[in-house]
């Protein structure tokens, strides 16, 4: 039974009634099996150090002493808000991980992350998509970030700052001194042995999987490139 005690006064309404219980339940139960949460969760003592310590607190209407609490009281209603609407807030810094209780809010959210990943939650799917460029520059390259993403509507916040950067990038990137940084399609020189292995990876741990999930389009643009470049270096290896 859901326990909206305690909360803030918003956090008490159901704004996903148009989701069944089942469902949220479903999810949560999902959330409790994982083989971390025992050791991430022993009881809230409401103390609010977790808030205190957290970065995010400080700049969202986020609690990670409402997430503790949630979990605690089996608030599946609850539960499933959170996952909808704050746990893509926490910057997964872990300053929670003082609880004088022992709980982990942060390593919980990690858990419920994945839950909604796995799941394709609407929250997942719209926290994720400026992704997708770092995600596709990861698989062609083996580098996260490239020169030539500093560009005004990638990086919005850096308000005229990153104009400047963009219209002048061949010329700093000329300034360093390696001969491999001089281009801006790549961050440093990564070698092909080491690509293969990501390659591997991410697809015997099920991360395309989790991709194809949260991106389709991403997903094919990457099998494209993850094929064409295992097959040269002597792999079968076919994505469902």
């Amino acid at each position: 039974m859901s326990k909206n005690i305690g909360y803030p006064l918003d956090l008490k309404m159901n704004h996903y009634a148009d989701v069944s219980y089942d469902e949220k339940e479903r999810l949560f139960e999902e959330v409790k099996a994982d083989e971390r949460y025992h050791h991430m969760l022993y009881g809230c003592y409401e103390c609010g150090i977790c808030v205190a310590s957290c970065p995010s607190a400080k700049f969202y209407d986020f609690s990670p002493r409402v997430i503790a609490q949630a979990l605690a009281r089996e608030d599946v209603d609850l539960i499933y808000t959170l996952m909808e609407d704050s746990i893509w807030d926490c910057s997964q810094c872990f300053s929670c991980d003082r609880c004088p209780r022992g709980n982990s809010p942060g390593q919980l959210i990690t858990i419920m992350r994945e839950v909604a990943v796995r799941n394709g939650l609407a929250s997942a799917k719209k926290a994720l998509e400026g992704y997708g460029r770092i995600i596709y520059k990861i698989m062609s390259t083996g580098s996260q970030v490239s020169p030539d993403m500093l560009q005004p509507n990638a990086f919005p916040d850096w308000g005229v700052h990153v104009n400047e950067i963009a219209e002048n990038l061949e010329l700093w990137r000329k300034a360093l001194p390696p001969e491999t940084l001089h281009t801006t399609e790549t961050g440093w020189t990564v070698s092909d042995k080491t690509i293969i292995e990501l390659y591997l990876i991410w697809h015997m741990t099920g991360v395309m999987d989790l991709i194809e999930g949260i991106d389709e389009g991403l997903f094919m643009i990457l099998v494209d490139v993850m094929e064409e470049r295992l097959e040269d270096a002597g792999y079968d290896i076919t994505f469902d």
